[in-house]
């Protein structure tokens, strides 16, 4: 889809002249944000011989998590951050209390605009609700944010953080591959493609955390939390060049796993986050 058209219904979702929470809520969809999981969902489509359009209110709603997931992310309360893009956070730009009420509005937002899909079958919008709600729970999104809060009181080793990034950031990279095959029809699919969703967010992950060591806060848009909190990352346990093998090997799986698939277009896109500069 074309990145203007996807940003257009985006934005729109929100009026930036409105309330203060309506206000933040346009400010956090407003940032330059890659828009992976909403390409991920198109990509699929493509493979799959779907119209884009079709999957255009999944792909909102997964992004609407997504930003949800990181106003709340920032807050004091959990990584305190206060930079995102290279912007002050939501809490800093407003306050703390619009930047909780924000990202409530903008995950609930998710599932009025599936639900308000007519272009889809109840089935599919029932489906897809189901898909994010359970991405975005208490067993998936909210537990490796729940790991991740602990993180620095356990003894973590590889398989700690492996556990944590499936939940954190793997159940949402694995997301646009369930709702794409709900779509189309090919829900026997499903688990293949989540275990390939969460390989990939765990490589995405170790390439955040190299970025943090490699990269500076306006080549980065953010800070490096993990050193300020003193939680350790792949970097920390592994050193730099293992941490760069690993995400190389997982990227690796995930492109074999697209080609086993013939998801040629899902394998370009992954092929071009794995090759973001260190």
């Amino acid at each position: 889809m074309d990145p203007k058209r996807f940003e257009t219904a985006l934005l729109s979702l929100f009026d930036k002249d409105e309330d203060k929470v309506t206000q933040a809520c346009h400010y956090a969809l407003s940032a330059s944000g890659k828009r992976l999981r909403p390409q991920l969902l198109f990509a699929l489509l493509k493979d799959l011989r779907i119209a884009e359009e079709t999957g255009l209110s999944c792909a909102l709603a997964i992004e609407l998590v997504h930003n949800y997931s990181l106003v709340h992310d920032d807050l004091p309360e959990m990584d305190d951050d206060d930079w995102r893009h290279g912007r002050p956070t939501i809490h800093k730009a407003y306050d703390q209390a619009t930047a909780v009420l924000a990202g409530d509005a903008l995950l609930t937002k998710a599932f009025e605009v599936i639900a308000q899909d007519k272009g889809l079958s109840e089935g599919m919008r029932v489906s897809c609700i189901s898909a994010l709600a359970k991405a975005a729970g208490h067993k998936g999104m909210i537990l490796g944010q729940v790991l991740d809060l602990n993180i620095e009181l356990e003894s973590a080793d590889g398989s700690t953080l492996k556990k944590m990034d499936e939940a954190k950031t793997g159940e949402l990279l694995a997301l646009p591959l369930s709702c794409g095959l709900i779509l189309a029809n090919k829900t026997e699919q499903i688990e293949s493609a989540q275990t390939l969703g969460k390989a990939l967010g765990v490589a995405f992950q170790i390439q955040d955390d190299i970025f943090d060591v490699t990269k500076s806060l306006k080549e980065l848009g953010k800070e490096a939390s993990d050193e300020k909190n003193q939680k350790v990352n792949y970097v920390s346990i592994y050193g730099l060049e293992k941490a760069k093998a690993l995400a190389d090997e997982l990227f690796q799986t995930c492109l074999d796993s697209c080609k086993g698939k013939g998801w040629m277009k899902t394998g370009e896109l992954i092929s071009h986050i794995s090759l973001r500069d260190y």
